[in-house]
């Protein structure tokens, strides 16, 4: 017989895996920011602009199906974060915005701002992005401040559950240097990943060059944050959850669920190492173009590790530095039994999806992108 509890541990892998799969396709960010510092000359530019153009509508809708799975599943995390930091959402909502934006109309006959000035809009959006979206998704590790009171639901004059208790409304998560380095370390990595796509989609020898050469220097950034983050992901206080649903604060909690939880350790272990096997074999062997084939695995696998220990093993994945008891867990956050078994039944549609998706993408791929197809093809 399926459990509650079953569905909420099955309903957070969903979205540890749709978590994992949002920050691999940021690549097209990553790919976006090295417009100007990969591309030299204007056909390069173009080929980088053409490149990540064809795969810009997976990120966003990844982005918006992660956040309609989180919605469906555990609406009150939706309610208290997404109504609360609502600030790092808008940003994070415009810079895709400026995204589209510019895809739409960079090339279009009367644009006034100029082709240059929606480039730079597309730089800002693969910098900022991914940036933003790891210093929320850093929270879930350090905290907000909030606090959630579901009597409240009954009082007519004011039926709000969940209060934030910053006027920053979610941009106070900046002043905790952990959010800003893991968010650093999603910029890199999506910066990375952006220049193992492209030396795999783009036929040009001389923006090949200039690409592994961005990606040394992004990739030696990305492993000092990621050594950062995790010293102190295993060095620092976590939240945990007793069988009541009191939360306490646990010394060493996340590196305990690591260890009580050997599948995912094996799974952060695994793609760490596919992540940097994609990236060392690009650089030391030039006519090696696959890495993005081994980091793409890697990157899922890291990501929903991290998710899991968020969240798994007894865990509040959305704590509360404002009052402790108000912090969200699988179990007091989540719907209705009956909507999670629903919801789980249509969840077995998502491999046929998948599948959908990488037929066309293998389709849209089958040759590598050359300037001499852009003459013949309609340019972003």
């Amino acid at each position: 017989m399926i459990t509650y509890e079953f569905l909420q541990q099955y309903w957070w892998f969903l979205i540890a895996l749709l978590g994992g799969l949002l920050v691999f396709l940021l690549f097209v960010q990553g790919g976006n920011a090295l417009i100007f510092f990969a591309g030299k000359n204007e056909d390069q530019r173009q080929l980088i602009v053409n490149s990540t153009g064809r795969k810009w509508e997976l990120t966003f809708t990844t982005l918006v199906t992660f956040g309609g799975a989180f919605f469906a599943s555990f609406p009150l995390f939706y309610s208290t974060s997404f109504g609360g930091a609502y600030w790092v959402w808008i940003l994070i909502l415009i810079t895709f915005v400026f995204q589209a934006v510019s895809y739409e109309f960079q090339s279009k006959a009367g644009n006034l701002l100029g082709k240059k000035a929606f480039r730079i809009f597309l730089t800002l959006n693969g910098c900022l992005a991914p940036l933003l979206i790891g210093t929320a998704v850093g929270t879930f590790f350090t905290g907000s401040q909030f606090i959630v009171n579901k009597n409240a639901v009954g009082d007519i004059g004011s039926p709000i559950i969940s209060r934030w208790c910053s006027d920053w409304r979610g941009l106070e998560a900046v002043a905790n240097p952990f959010n800003v380095e893991f968010g650093l370390m999603v910029m890199f990595l999506a910066i990375t990943l952006g220049a193992l796509y492209m030396i795999n989609n783009i036929a040009n020898t001389d923006l090949a060059k200039q690409l592994r050469r961005s990606m040394l220097v992004c990739f030696a950034c990305f492993l000092v944050m990621f050594l950062l983050v995790v010293i102190q992901l295993i060095t620092m206080e976590g939240f945990a959850v007793d069988a009541n649903g009191i939360v306490s604060m646990e010394k060493g909690k996340y590196l305990t669920n690591l260890l009580e939880m050997p599948v995912v350790l094996v799974m952060l272990l695994l793609g760490a190492v596919l992540l940097v096997a994609g990236v060392l074999l690009t650089l030391l062997r030039k006519e090696f173009n696959k890495g993005i084939w081994l980091a793409a695995p890697g990157t899922v696998l890291a990501v929903m590790a991290l998710f899991m220990i968020a969240g798994y093993n007894g865990t509040a994945y959305y704590p509360s530095t404002a009052d402790l008891q108000s912090s969200l867990t699988l179990a007091n956050s989540c719907s209705s039994q009956f909507t999670l078994r629903t919801m789980a039944i249509v969840s077995l549609i998502i491999p046929f999806v998948v599948a959908y998706i990488a037929y066309f993408w293998r389709k849209m791929d089958r040759q590598s992108l050359t300037t001499e197809e852009l003459d013949h093809s309609e340019k972003y």
